[in-house]
């Protein structure tokens, strides 16, 4: 089983226009799993939804979070329910913040790094000089509500490239909401759960499926991939995540390699081809619905290591 993680969102703590309570609401009405509270340099809001979960009952998980957020860019921290110093930033070494989060037990990624930055929204684009990954758990390859090519896909390339150069690095997709914004038809974060009606432990899954990379962004289908042998097995699985807008196109997994890429035009719901078809020892796939555009993208999963 597969469930949706709703992983950057805001409230009136920072600078959004929905309480703590309103969030929580809303992310119950639209069948999340579990989400994150993510706001500005506060951890305010996280003790406010917590009691509003344990107080109502309700199913759905919490995760704790913070954006640290700077003149120079964002770095997106979950997992994390203690303030991160950062004001001693430094824009040729933001390394040091990465490892403070982490060393706080957190998870620290890079947010929307090709947002639109000066002079229309100071700091948000990644404006910092990474060098060393090592303690960068995650890219952050869809901001939903963003330009479509002049941000998302430089990030999903940004992070793409990275990974088929040998870099560990998980994808996250966020709505950035600041509002009680409409979740259809936009990416979601997903992880594989053998735990369907328990969130209770669900930053413990998130950790383990970060850390290892086994994390999908996705509009509703989920593209598996297994290596079996001499072969690999796809298999397209439908989240029900309410929103999504299939068409009548065909499905195209896309494997992009170091050196190629191959399309493989989906019959049904399954498919399979032999490893000695791949150029490489990285694979990239993603899941199309129609051609490998954008605008028809519909899941990016996981890296294959051959």
């Amino acid at each position: 089983m597969f469930k949706r993680l709703e992983l950057h969102n805001h409230t009136t703590e920072s600078d959004a226009s929905i309480t703590a309570l309103e969030l929580t609401q809303h992310m119950v009405k639209d069948k999340v799993d579990a989400f994150a509270i993510t706001d500005h340099n506060t951890i305010s809001g996280q003790k406010k939804i917590k009691d509003i979960i344990d107080e109502k009952g309700l199913k759905i998980g919490l995760i704790r979070g913070m954006e640290l957020t700077s003149y120079y860019g964002h770095i997106l921290c979950l997992n994390l329910d203690k303030y991160v110093e950062w004001e001693d930033i430094d824009i040729n070494c933001p390394e040091k913040l990465f490892k403070r989060a982490k060393a706080l037990g957190g998870l620290a990624g890079v947010a929307h790094p090709f947002s639109y930055g000066n002079p229309f929204a100071r700091g948000c684009r990644f404006d910092m000089k990474i060098t060393d990954y090592s303690d960068v758990d995650f890219i952050e390859i869809s901001n939903d509500l963003e330009p479509l090519h002049e941000v998302n896909e430089r990030g999903l390339l940004y992070w793409q490239d990275l990974v088929l150069k040998g870099e560990k690095l998980a994808t996250t997709a966020g709505m950035d909401l600041h509002g009680l914004w409409d979740f259809s038809d936009n990416f979601a974060t997903f992880i594989e759960s053998d735990k369907p009606d328990d969130n209770s432990k669900i930053e413990e899954e998130l950790y383990k499926a970060i850390t290892t990379q086994q994390t999908w962004v996705s509009k509703g289908p989920i593209l598996k991939c297994e290596v079996k042998g001499d072969n690999i097995e796809f298999n397209i699985i439908d989240t029900g995540k309410p929103g999504y807008k299939a068409s009548r196109k065909p499905f195209m997994i896309v494997l992009t390699t170091e050196s190629d890429e191959l399309d493989i035009v989906v019959e049904g719901s399954s498919a399979s081809i032999s490893k000695s078809e791949i150029k490489g020892k990285r694979i990239v796939p993603k899941l199309y619905r129609g051609e490998s555009i954008m605008e028809d993208l519909v899941c990016v999963s996981p890296l294959i290591e051959l």
